[in-house]
């Protein structure tokens, strides 16, 4: 299965958080989100692994408590049912990846960007 880059299919989960599922397997499952400048995403916690990468932009991102500043080019990992949240300093782009795949998110995939 590919994933082919459009513009299209986003949808606004959040004020600020766009997100659109951009490909996925039996075991995992890859999002892009687009975040807006002064964006909250609320302290949560799931059963996935979470690892992503800051593709642009700034965020803060507290993983456990811990709090650290990212940038362009840094990269994360969240254990599974670790609680999480950020705050968005700058508008970004984050592609993260969730393993097992969230079936839940399944429903992000613009069908017309998946090729089989």
């Amino acid at each position: 299965m590919y994933g082919i880059k459009t513009d299209n299919g986003y949808v606004e989960v959040l004020e600020g958080i766009r997100i659109k599922t951009i490909n996925h397997g039996k075991n995992t499952l890859m999002t892009e989100f687009i975040l807006k400048k002064d964006a909250l995403l609320i302290e949560h916690a799931h059963p996935y692994e979470q690892t992503g990468y800051l593709v642009k932009g700034k965020i803060k991102l507290f993983i456990d408590g811990l709090e650290r500043t990212l940038k362009q080019g840094d990269s994360w990992n969240i254990p599974s049912d670790v609680k999480h949240k950020a705050e968005i300093i700058e508008d970004s782009i984050a592609i993260e990846v969730f393993c097992p795949c969230r079936e839940d998110y399944l429903k992000f995939v613009n069908e017309i960007d998946i090729l089989y």
